[in-house]
């Protein structure tokens, strides 16, 4: 839908869903809307041997048994808790995982330090309260609680940013699968408890990088299957997920522009290489703040992209790109821009001489970018 700027997985490949829906004769667990086989199939794609009419795209790119693992794990009465590095695909899997389980991925509760137990139980319409006194009519269901009456999934994202409180109320939720509202009276018409129909569980994201921040307890850890989900290493994983993302801006912004597969390839080669600088790195001034994650990587190019289409020559070039890395990457000044120099002097120049191609404009455009930002 072109009028959205973001539309939700469900939206989004819409006719897919419809169409795997429409043939999918398998069993399908509690009030799930495809079978856990179709549930894989349009998060990974198909194959030539699945042998179906059309084909279906590739939405998520990582170890199929990533996947097997986090539908088994919902197909169970236990949540489902991803976990890795920042931009490493744990809200995108988890909002696919939804999109074709319940058809409503957007029932999320953003974990910060300002989290409440409202956001994950219920609140009060104040007016309406004041006016009729307090009912289920003037209730305001958390998206957990929206999920748990549905019986569909629930997601949380970045859970260990919230507070311990917000985390003691969702081992409740996940253990007795109900909530109760002791502000409602038993017996007057409305019903002081809401229990979870089967289907309900909850899909929760934490990021590996928070240890620390708010740990989870033993007694919540129990109530999840963990999955965790690795920094993608492969550099053709790692290509297909930066192309699949770089395709989708394009067509969303109706932008006719070519990625030279040169240049992602000197993309790629640029964030391995600080990758493997920052893990030999002795301390943590010697690293850049940038996790150097695939998503960033992806804001790297689309960065470039975009500045090349609206402010370029509509083609884009090593030079936009490198100034793009050096723009998305510089978050300290002046530590984050000296490792970079230390990085264009010391493995880009060579490189640039030996193999000549893109890389001496990559150099050049780096160079300039950091004399720009000094």
């Amino acid at each position: 839908m072109s009028d959205l700027l973001r539309a939700p997985a469900e939206i989004k490949y819409a006719e897919e869903l419809d169409w795997l829906e429409s043939i999918d004769d398998s069993p399908k667990p509690f009030s799930w809307r495809l079978s856990p086989k179709m549930v894989r199939l349009f998060i990974l794609g198909s194959e030539r041997s699945d042998g179906l009419d059309r084909e279906i795209s590739q939405k998520w790119f990582g170890d199929r048994s990533f996947v097997e693992r986090s539908i088994v794990t919902l197909a169970s009465d236990r949540g489902l808790l991803l976990i890795g590095d920042p931009g490493t695909g744990k809200s995108w899997l988890a909002e696919l995982l939804s999109a074709a389980i319940s058809r409503n991925s957007t029932l999320v509760v953003q974990g910060t330090a300002g989290t409440t137990e409202d956001h994950i139980k219920y609140s009060w319409n104040v007016s309406m309260v004041i006016a009729k006194g307090q009912s289920r009519e003037s209730m305001i269901p958390s998206p957990i609680m929206t999920a748990m009456e549905a019986g569909s999934i629930g997601r949380f994202e970045e859970l260990t940013r919230s507070t311990s409180d917000v985390q003691d109320a969702l081992i409740s939720i996940l253990s007795e699968k109900y909530i109760s509202v002791p502000e409602l009276e038993s017996g007057s018409g409305d019903e002081n408890i809401v229990f979870a129909k089967p289907g309900f569980s909850i899909i929760a994201t934490a990021n590996s990088r928070d240890r620390g921040v708010n740990d989870l307890s033993s007694a919540l850890k129990r109530r999840f299957n963990f999955v965790r989900i690795p920094v993608v290493t492969n550099k053709k994983s790692e290509a297909e997920i930066v192309r699949f993302r770089t395709e989708e801006l394009l067509r969303r912004h109706s932008i006719e522009l070519d990625v030279p597969p040169t240049l992602l390839d000197v993309l790629l080669r640029s964030f391995a290489d600080l990758r493997a600088s920052a893990a030999a790195a002795g301390s943590d001034d010697e690293k850049l703040e940038s996790a150097l994650s695939t998503a960033e990587q992806i804001g790297v190019l689309e960065d470039a992209v975009l500045h090349s289409n609206f402010f370029g020559e509509r083609a884009l070039t090593a030079r936009a790109l490198a100034s793009s890395l050096v723009g998305s990457l510089t978050r300290r000044e002046p530590e984050d821009l000296a490792i970079l120099n230390k990085y264009l002097h010391g493995v880009v120049e060579p490189r640039s001489k030996e193999e000549g191609g893109s890389w001496p404009e990559f150099l050049e455009g780096g160079r300039d970018a950091i004399a720009t930002l000094s």
